[in-house]
């Protein structure tokens, strides 16, 4: 028998916060947020938490709940929490299965260039003898699973020839900076704004074997003077063009920029805005999205 049943909520934008409050106020042991519509958000303002137009809520909860009082109670709530107008319910039966476990076998090692591989911790790397960067799913963004992440990597694994400073601002996870040394750089600095990356990166690096002294983390403020071979950024757009006269003074002359986090569609403007500091090169894509290189001048 399931141990949850969870109850499933087609709304609008406006209504999302009181039927989430008032799910979390009948008992709901977690809330989840769906796109409803296949409405793309991809690059929200700082600060901000934009939801899809038609948004699918879910609440999860214990099977021994009482269904039939939620749903009387429901619309209740949900008019306190200072919802308007009304939301369609349907209860579910939630399979019951090893939810770890089927995680774990989605998540296989990967293949990014001739050299390099990302494999999880409880998989045995397919090529012992090639460069395998150990790293699971955890507190910051980056498993190499996305399309700029996996841009990144193959690029990484191209340009590290060995001895090379790297740069890699918003480090997240760490895994830029992990391939890098583990490819043949010398030293790594990771740059991220959250605290949280910077603990992921530092534990990252521990399993891997990396030594602190050859990948410093920092908070953008704290940074020290750095002049890079490599500098790499997967960010957003709007951050990169931002970011363009400091990651500039960031890599030294001669030395190598990698941008991505970017739409095909965005490629054109943020080279326009880096070419006042870099021969930029022509933009290589997987899927929709692009990584656009270049060399300082």
């Amino acid at each position: 028998m399931s141990q949850w049943v969870q109850l499933r909520i087609q709304a609008k934008a406006a209504q999302v916060d009181a039927c989430e409050n008032a799910l979390l106020a009948l008992g709901a042991l977690s809330v989840t947020l769906q796109d409803n519509a296949d409405q793309p958000i991809l690059e929200p303002e700082l600060g901000t938490t934009p939801l899809w137009d038609d948004t699918q809520i879910i609440g999860l909860f214990d099977a021994d709940t009482h269904t039939a009082a939620i749903v009387e109670q429901f619309p209740l709530m949900f008019a306190a929490e200072g919802g308007v107008g009304s939301v369609d319910l349907l209860w579910e039966q939630v399979e019951d299965k090893d939810w770890v476990r089927a995680w774990m076998d989605t998540y296989k090692p990967m293949q990014f260039g001739p050299r390099l591989w990302v494999c999880p911790s409880w998989c045995q790397p397919p090529q012992p003898d090639a460069v395998n960067l150990l790293l699971d799913p955890g507190l910051a963004f980056g498993t190499g699973t996305h399309p700029t992440t996996a841009l990144c990597l193959r690029y990484l694994d191209e340009h590290i020839k060995g001895g090379e400073e790297v740069v890699d601002f918003g480090c997240g996870s760490g895994i830029l900076g992990m391939a890098a040394l583990l490819l043949g750089a010398r030293t790594m600095t990771g740059i991220d704004i959250d605290p949280q990356a910077l603990t992921a990166t530092r534990d990252n690096a521990q399993r891997n074997d990396i030594r602190r002294d050859r990948f410093e983390v920092y908070l953008p403020q704290h940074t020290p003077a750095v002049q890079a071979d490599i500098t790499v950024a997967n960010i957003l757009a709007g951050p990169l063009n931002e970011l363009a006269p400091q990651l500039a003074q960031l890599t030294r002359s001669g030395g190598k920029l990698a941008l991505s986090g970017l739409l095909s569609h965005q490629a054109d403007d943020v080279i326009q805005r880096y070419n006042e500091w870099f021969v930029m090169d022509t933009p290589k894509q997987q899927e929709d999205w692009v990584i656009i290189s270049g060399t300082r001048r």
